[in-house]
């Protein structure tokens, strides 16, 4: 089962929602992420979104396409969208399928705290 948590945290001079999946993102938990995701986008409290993968333990190709839907929603919502905390097996998964090309990926969320944010 996968819990979802938004903290919105202020960063730099943005202010990013959190999201924090648990377990695998796949089929069986990808409602409630996209759902969650959804949310964060479309408020405007938040000009960031960050899924923070560290309690993620694996990811299938349900849980891919639901990171290609939030990026493409967060490009429509004009929002920052990245990765952080990434387990080493997921990240072989992103490298495999180049999906670390298209996604921001920090090594931790105090990296992400350190980078500013690159104008589109």
């Amino acid at each position: 089962m996968q819990t979802l948590l938004i903290r919105p945290q202020k960063i730099h001079v943005e202010t990013a929602a959190i999201l924090q999946p648990k377990g695998s993102l796949s089929d069986n938990s990808v409602v409630g992420f996209l759902h969650q995701a959804n949310t964060a986008m479309m408020s405007e409290k938040h000009s960031s979104v960050i899924i923070d993968m560290n309690q993620v333990d694996s990811i299938d190709s349900v849980g891919l396409m639901a990171i290609i839907d939030t990026v493409k929603l967060a490009r429509r919502a004009n929002k920052r969208f990245c990765l952080c905390s990434v387990p080493r097996s997921v990240c072989i998964v992103f490298e495999l399928t180049q999906l670390d090309r298209v996604v921001e990926i920090f090594e931790s969320l105090s990296a992400f705290n350190l980078t500013p944010k690159v104008a589109a």
